[in-house]
């Protein structure tokens, strides 16, 4: 993951769910409302998210937390079908390469398991470094969320790619 000795990648384990909530809710605040309305940002990482129905979410998923100095400071989960449904830094840890050990990592995932392409939804926040990510655009689109519309991306990346 680059930077710091005392990052670390290591699985997710069900007690993280509280901690990757509160960095969720905290990242969504503090970095995605420069691209989100604050009902928008409201809806998304509303304080009525259930925390078991959060939790089981992770459950047969590859799953990941990055910590540093035992502390999570990122964390994303992607489904066996190869779709990347979360990806978050805490926002005091953003630009360093954390997200990006992340991705490989469950690029390296979907590889060992024959999954040949990843799906994600990306918020206009995220789209860029999913650019940089080698992830290509398939449409823009308008999803609900808590009664609130919103745009983000529909993104893919052939994982042979990741193979070199």
């Amino acid at each position: 993951m680059g930077g710091a000795a005392s990052l670390q990648l290591r699985p997710f384990r069900p007690q993280d769910a509280e901690t990757c909530l509160a960095l969720f809710r905290d990242c969504v605040h503090r970095v995605n409302s420069r691209d989100y309305t604050p009902d928008q940002i409201e809806a998304w990482a509303s304080r009525t998210v259930d925390l078991e129905t959060w939790r089981a979410r992770f459950h047969d998923r590859f799953a990941y937390v990055a910590t540093e100095d035992g502390c999570i400071v990122g964390f994303t989960d992607m489904t066996r079908e190869g779709h990347l449904d979360r990806l978050f830094v805490s926002a005091d840890h953003q630009g360093r390469g954390i997200a990006r050990g992340l991705v490989r990592r469950l690029l390296k995932d979907a590889n060992d398991h024959s999954i040949e392409e990843i799906t994600t939804d990306a918020s206009i926040t995220a789209k860029p470094f999913f650019d940089r990510m080698g992830f290509s655009v398939v449409r823009e689109q308008s999803v609900e969320c808590r009664g609130v519309w919103m745009t983000n991306y529909r993104m893919q990346r052939a994982v042979k790619a990741e193979a070199s």
